[in-house]
Order: C-alpha cells, then structure tokens, then sequence
C-alpha cells in the first residue's frame, strides 16, 4: 500500500464512530475491497512459503551454476536446462506471496527476475549458438597463464589446453544460428588486439588477437618447454576454428541483439525498470543534452585557469592516487555522505598506468590528469567498497543476487552526487572531468537500445559516439560497443538509468523525510538493501509501489 493510500486508511479509521462502521470495514477488509494487494493484481495467491522461495532459489542457482562448469551447450543439453526452468517457474508461480509483507514480496520478484534472465539466455540470447565470440573468449583465457607453473595450476592448465580442440568441435555444432556482426567481431578478436587491453597481461606491443596470445604463450614455454606441444595443439585448433569461420561467414546474414519486443520484455521481466526501451532513448538523449550544456558553462567558468596536465610518470600517477583516496575518505567522513567500517583499507585503482605507442585512450585521458572520477565510480564509495559491504550480507537470497543497473547506476550516481556535494569546490577543473565521464555514460543509453533492437550495429555506434564524446578514441568505443552488443541484453544503459533512478529515490526519501532526512543514513539504508533492482529497492525503502505494481502481471516472452 502507497504512502497516501496509507495515510487515506488512518484518516478513515479516525472518522469510524459506532460498532456498526467497524463490523462493515471488517468485512470489507475480509472481501479484500480495501487491501492494494490481492490476486486481483497479478500477485500469486498460491501455496508456497517465503522459506518455499529461499530454497527454490537455492535450487536454481545450483542448477545454473553446474550446468555453467559443465559448459555442455548442445540441443539435448539446452532442452534439458529448459525442461527444469520450467519445473522452477511453476513452483514460483504457485507462492502464497499475496500474503507475505513488503520485503518479501521484494524478495521475491527479485528471483523470479532472476529465473526470468535465465529463461531468457536459454531461449533467446542463445550466445552458444549466436555468438562464435562465445567461443573464441574461452579460447583467449588460457594464454594468460604466467608460466612456469606446478602441481594443481599445471593440471589445470594442460586440461584447458587439451580441452580447445573439444571446444572448437562443439563451436561448430552448436553455432546454428549465427548473427553476422557477431561471426565479424570474432573474426576481428581472433588476429587483431582490441587496442584497450582491459583485463590483459601488460604488453609493450600487444599480441595479435587471440592467435598473437597463443604465440606469447609460446615463447614463454621457454622456461617450461614441455607444455609446447599442447600449446601448439591447442593453437592449430584456434587456426581451424578460423578458417570455419571465414568459409562460412557469407551464408551468416541474422541480426545480432535481441529485437525491440523481446528487449521490452526483458527491461520489464528481468531488469525491472518501468521504461520502455523508447522511453529510455529519450532519456538518455536529453541527460547527454544536459551534461553537454553543464560541460560548456563549467567550460566557460573555467576560462582563466590552466588546463589539467596528465601525470608524466607511473610514480606521479600513483602519488594522484594516493592522495585521491585520502581526500575522499576524508571528505565522506566530514560531510557524513555514507558509513565507511575502520577495517576497509585500501582497494587500489581500476585503471592501471599503462604507456601506448599510439597514445593514451579515453581513460586513461581522464584518469591520468586526476584520478577522482574513476575512484569515485570503481573504487570508494563505488565498486570495490559496494562489493566489501555486498559480501557481509547474509541474507539468504539478497547477498546472492547483483542487479548491473543497481551496480552501476550507484557508481555513476556517485560522480556527479559528490561534485554537487562539495568534494571539487576547489578543483573545477576536476568537474569538467565528472561531465566527460557522465556524457560517454548518457550516450551509451541510446546505442545500446539500437544495438539490442538491431536499429545500429558496432561501427555504426562507435560513429555515433565519436564527435559526441570528449577524448573519446575509436579502440575504447569498439570494445564498449562490442562489450554491451554481447553482454547480457541492457547492461549498458544501467549507468545513467540507473543513475536516475537513484535520483529518484534520493528525492523520494527527502520529501518524505523533510527536515528530518540525513544523507547518510539514506546511503547506509540503501547498501544494508542489497544489490537488488532499484525499482525494488525504491518500494522497499519508501513504500512507494508506482513502478512496481505492474511487474507482478506476467506477459508471455516475444518470439
């Protein structure tokens, strides 16, 4: 029930005079005329307990994650993980939930979203038999192997090997149904570097794509030369899975992504958003409008003073760093922005520093004159510390479950969140850093809705991002593009989104809350409700179900 619907009850209930009302509200209470929950409203009305719940999504998460470790992709495989999802959402469709209190209503469409992504993976995504990527990723792991290795890690490694040639014969038998932009991007990763490296072992001159990883390997069997030839098995199956690709490419013409009905769907059923994709472009335009404005007038302020210099040296990168993290340590502490437990010491950086012969990429444009915007977003208060403070709930279904939007959409919240709290009043320079940050993430919002709904493929969004986007080079926008092409559908749009959406839920809480609100009490609420959907954490955490009611009501999945 709604906050004013609530405060309707109280002021009814305070106008009841005689025993004959109150006798007529029971009744009506029993018919379920004045409850805001009821069947009725698409909430199940079945037999299964919360406890019921927990269990079955303990269930499910075993039976995902064996059917992962076993990587068996093929039709009598799939049909079968089909056959026991559809087990799963019947016994989730038969749950007493009508009955349960908020929280575990919560609790609940948070895993039925999650059974839903599943569902949708086995039955539209289907990366196995869409994306030889999918392939081609496992293949690129095992090069990364520092060398020598012994005892446990060398087994390990010789099964991998030993396991690429079983790979590339399951590839081509389960690649039925292969999108054209897919096959070209694993086509381009099999011999050429992606030129960002994120996640790579540094290399002065990075190898040639997946092929180049495979001869580094190999001149580094120099101090283990017994795994050559298992290496080199390995990489004449890498060579024929190749050469597949290449003589079947010009019978592959499906669209990659996932169409804009089944998108809909999967906005609604697993991300639990209350916008259409539609809707999504329109915002994510008019936020890349507004942070282009923002940029040119901080731009404008900004005139008479000297423009950051990016640091000249890995020792001066990592002084900036250093002090970076004491500055907003000390700043959330005195400003009381959020609970930061005496025990979470440092958590490093997320962007290395790295000398390229072709000069630094967008990143490292950024983080390289001052470290602060990606420190906010991937290290204090956002990633490394979100997920410390993740890992110490022990709640039986919320520390299991991460929602990208939920993830992202507070790490990109926090960037603009803590320059309008204060923490660059004496660093404007900084600011114009905060909007460069935030319009890349706004113009991910419409690309990665026409990557997904097949109106822009991969070279169509990096032109669509280059003159829009400061600092913005052509191998960080390919890899991001091919990045939100290939994830799981609408990961993309989680930053700015779900940046808006904790903007909601920030302006929920103080009007609310009035004079009584604190900033850091709202912020320590939100970490201490998990990593669930934001639209779940907003009805959790003020009551407000306006973006909730209509996911209760299930539509059949788009063919």
């Amino acid at each position: 029930m709604s906050l004013e619907k609530e405060a309707r009850t109280v002021n009814f209930l305070k106008n009841l005079k005689r025993p004959v009302e109150l006798l007529a509200l029971c009744c009506l209470l029993l018919a379920g005329e004045l409850t805001a929950q009821s069947p009725a409203d698409g909430i199940p009305a079945g037999r299964g307990s919360y406890q019921d719940l927990v269990v079955l999504f303990d269930e499910f998460r075993v039976l995902r994650d064996d059917q992962e470790s076993r990587q068996d992709f093929s039709p009598s495989a799939i049909s079968d993980r089909l056959e026991q999802m559809a087990g799963l959402q019947a016994r989730i469709a038969d749950m007493n939930v009508v009955s349960w209190d908020r929280p575990r209503q919560v609790d609940y469409l948070a895993v039925r979203s999650r059974l839903d992504q599943y569902d949708f993976t086995l039955k539209r995504s289907r990366p196995w038999a869409r994306d030889p990527g999918f392939y081609v990723d496992r293949m690129l792991q095992v090069t990364f192997t520092e060398l020598p290795v012994q005892g446990e890690a060398l087994e390990a490694l010789q099964a991998k090997l030993t396991a690429i040639p079983e790979l590339v014969d399951a590839a081509r038998e389960n690649l039925d149904d292969v999108a054209a932009d897919y096959a070209d991007l694993a086509i381009y990763n099999l011999r050429h570097p992606d030129g960002v490296g994120h996640g790579h072992p540094y290399r002065e001159i990075p190898p040639a794509g997946v092929v180049g990883w495979y001869d580094d390997l190999l001149e580094r069997t120099q101090v283990q030369p017994e795994l050559a030839p298992a290496i080199h098995a390995a990489r004449e199956a890498v060579l024929d899975f190749e050469a597949w690709l290449e003589a079947e490419r010009p019978g592959w013409t499906a669209s990659a992504g996932v169409g804009e009905a089944a998108f809909d769907w999967y906005l609604r059923h697993v991300k639990l958003m209350p916008w259409s994709s539609a809707e999504l472009v329109l915002l994510g335009k008019r936020e890349l409008d507004r942070l282009w404005a923002d940029f040119a007038l901080e731009r404008n302020r900004n005139r008479s003073l000297p423009e950051l210099q990016p640091a000249t040296s890995a020792q001066d990168y990592q002084q900036r760093i250093a002090a970076t993290d004491q500055r907003i340590r000390k700043f959330l502490q005195e400003q009381e922005i959020i609970t930061v437990p005496s025990d979470i010491g440092e958590l490093g950086t997320n962007a290395p520093w790295i000398v390229r012969a072709g000069g630094r990429n967008f990143w490292e444009e950024v983080q390289f004159r001052d470290p602060s915007p990606d420190h906010l977003h991937a290290v204090i208060p956002g990633h490394r510390f979100d997920l410390v403070l993740a890992s110490r709930n022990e709640h039986p279904i919320r520390s299991k479950i991460d929602s990208g939007a939920r993830v992202e959409g507070w790490a990109t919240y926090l960037e603009e969140a803590m320059l309008q709290a204060g923490l660059f009043e004496d660093l404007p320079r900084v600011r114009e850093l905060i909007q460069i940050f935030g319009i890349f993430r706004a113009a991910r919002v419409p690309a990665d809705v026409w990557l997904q709904t097949r109106q822009m493929n991969v070279e169509q969004v990096v032109d669509y991002w280059l003159p829009r986007v400061p600092y913005l080079d052509r191998n960080v926008a390919r890899v991001d593009a091919e990045i939100y092409l290939r994830r799981p559908p609408g990961y993309g749009i989680g930053y700015t989104i779900g940046a808006l959406q904790m903007e909601r839920l920030l302006a929920d809480r103080k009007r609310q809350l009035g004079d009584s609100f604190n900033l850091k009490a709202f912020h320590d609420d939100l970490m201490a409700a998990g990593l669930l959907p934001l639209s779940l954490i907003r009805w959790d955490m003020t009551g407000l179900d306006d973006e909730v009611k209509n996911f209760w009501v299930r539509q059949p999945m788009p063919d």
